[in-house]
This record gives C-alpha cells, sequence and structure tokens, in this order.
C-alpha cells in the first residue's frame, strides 16, 4: 500500500498573514510539519498543496514535494479540507492506486511528532474494518458548565441542568485536536466525516494547541520552548 502525506498550506492566510512561512522559533511554520512526516518514516511521499510560489518554495527546501499548484478556486476561505486532499489526490493519479493510504497534516501543528504520526498509522491499520483516525484532546473544564453572553451582557448557562453536578460526575468531552487525519483513499474520495465512527488518538492536552491569532502564536511559541527544553533535560 502505498502511503502519502498531504500538507495544505494555501497563501491567504487572514488572521496571521503568511502563517504557514513565518517563522515560528527560528524556521518558517511549514517545517515543522514537514520534518515531522519525513522523520516518522511513514510515506512514500511528503506532498505540499498550495496556491502559493513562496510556500512552494520553502517547502521544497524543507523536504517536500510541490507536484502542482493549487488552483485559486481551492484556495479561499471556504474551501474546506477534505477538498483539498481530493484534489491532491485526484492530481496523483495514476500514480497512486486506489488502494493508497493519505494521511492529511496541518502546516500549522508545530506540537506534531513522528510517533504520533506512527501511532495513528497502526492505529488504522488495526481497524477491522479499517476507520479514518483523527488526534484528538481532552478539554481542560466540562464542556456542560461552558456558558454565553446574553443580548443583556449577563451570563447564561448552556446547559443549566448540569450547574449542580459535581465535576466528577459530568462526561468526560473530547475535540479535534487539529493535527492530523489518516483515511484511505476510498474513504477521502468518500468525503469522511471525522465524528461518529471514526477513531480519536487522544494526545496530551498540553501537546495541543491551534494557531489562530497572535495571542495563539505566542503562547504556541512559549509551550514549544518549554517542552524542547523539558526533553533536553
Amino acid at each position: 500500500m502505498v502511503t502519502l502525506c498531504v500538507i495544505p498550506a494555501r497563501g491567504g492566510s487572514k488572521r496571521i498573514p503568511r502563517k504557514n512561512v513565518r517563522l515560528f522559533r527560528g524556521q518558517p511554520m511549514i517545517a515543522w510539519s514537514i520534518q515531522a512526516a519525513l522523520a516518522s518514516g511513514c510515506f512514500d511521499q511528503v506532498v505540499v498543496s498550495t496556491d502559493d510560489h513562496e510556500i512552494a518554495a520553502v517547502a521544497q527546501e524543507c523536504g517536500a514535494t510541490v507536484p502542482f499548484l493549487r488552483p485559486a478556486a481551492l484556495a479561499d476561505d471556504f474551501v474546506g479540507t477534505t477538498d483539498v486532499v481530493v484534489h491532491a489526490i485526484e492530481q496523483l493519479v495514476p500514480e497512486y492506486a486506489s488502494s493508497s493510504l493519505v494521511c492529511c497534516l496541518y502546516a500549522t501543528a508545530p506540537f506534531v511528532r513522528p510517533e504520533d504520526l506512527r501511532s495513528g498509522h497502526a492505529l488504522w491499520l488495526a481497524q477491522e474494518p479499517s476507520r479514518p483516525v483523527f488526534t484528538a484532546a481532552t478539554y481542560p473544564f466540562p464542556i456542560q458548565r461552558a456558558f454565553v453572553i446574553n443580548a443583556d451582557g449577563g451570563a447564561e448557562m448552556l446547559q443549566p441542568e448540569c450547574y449542580q453536578m459535581r465535576s466528577q460526575d459530568l462526561a468526560e468531552a473530547f475535540h479535534d485536536a487539529g493535527q492530523f487525519y489518516w483515511a484511505d483513499r476510498a474513504q477521502w474520495l468518500g468525503r469522511p466525516q471525522f465524528s461518529r465512527g471514526t477513531v480519536p488518538l487522544i494526545l496530551p492536552r498540553w501537546r495541543v494547541q491551534d494557531v489562530d491569532t497572535e495571542e495563539d502564536w505566542r503562547q504556541a511559541e512559549l509551550l514549544h520552548q518549554l517542552l524542547d527544553d523539558s526533553d533536553q533535560g
């Protein structure tokens, strides 16, 4: 079975401009994902799907391949990740057989580790029949006690019936960690929904961080440095 890594990386990020190639702890953000993919030993090819020439050049310098440039129609704010992966698969056919396995790895996942990619691969292989695998982590606080700010400026619980319940009596909740997704070619072309029936690979919360705002970026850099110092110590 041919195993492919697809890293989506468009050039038009809005909240953090050029974030895929902005320096994160001394190297382009996308470099961390490419390096983890290459070091994992899981893939026959690590492909970056981008519409941007600068990102393409940086990706190639980091060791990934860029066999095509993504069309503008697949690079706006409303295109989903699945569409990008399906396009990459279609561009690489007939090079890759119908039995190929494809991992979508985000370009802004500096906490991803080669061993996590290997664990996700092994978890996918262990399913019978196979099911898509994605990374997940626990919420740090019971989501049943979440609230919104109403029109009057006051707090309003989403689940007021849970207010008096003890924390230990509330079901533990998880969220998509936003690092990578394993599925075979047929599952991607069938446009899988990463919810019911898919299999989560649980990561520790301290290795999960969205990077969507400047505050996220700063927090991610601090945590990344701390983890590096801890690993080296």
